[in-house]
């Protein structure tokens, strides 16, 4: 999913995004109520993309300020918004898309899915403890353990 699409959904919901902020933490993105602020230090729309995304997550799943991640109800709330960000920009449908359309590595599925690599590599092992070593999708096999898409014999 594009950062533009993402920022359409961002306003059809009523949501502010306000880039290029300065945080006193490590952070990436924040939100507050109905305001998504984006790190200065985000120079791509790839990683604009994932943290837009993972923030829209925290959106659409979480309850209050989690930002105490000692909290084990807080990294609950953080991992549902991950995963919803997972589930928005890299579905096994997209992956297997990426494939069709000729990726043959991380790089080019990232580049292809308009994602950051370490993105994708978080998407992947989330999967990978949500199916196992692999999974089934039609006549594609994807493992994710090494990393490989594979189109089924005929």
């Amino acid at each position: 999913m594009e950062y533009e699409e993402l920022l359409n959904e961002a306003d059809s919901e009523g949501i502010y995004v306000i880039e290029n902020l300065e945080f006193e933490s490590q952070a990436s993105g924040l939100i507050n109520g109905d305001v998504i602020g984006l790190s200065k230090c985000l120079s791509t729309y790839s990683e604009k993309a994932c943290v837009l995304s993972e923030e829209l997550g925290h959106y659409y799943t979480s309850v209050g300020n989690i930002l105490d991640q000692a909290l084990d109800g807080n990294k609950k709330q953080e991992c549902h918004a991950r995963l919803w960000a997972y589930d928005k920009m890299i579905t096994i449908e997209k992956i297997i898309s990426a494939k069709k359309a000729g990726c043959r590595n991380r790089y080019e599925i990232a580049e292809h899915l308009n994602v950051t690599e370490p993105f994708l590599q978080e998407a992947i092992d989330c999967y990978r403890s949500k199916y196992g070593l692999g999974f089934q999708k039609g006549e594609y096999i994807i493992l994710f353990e090494p990393f490989n898409i594979c189109k089924m014999a005929e």
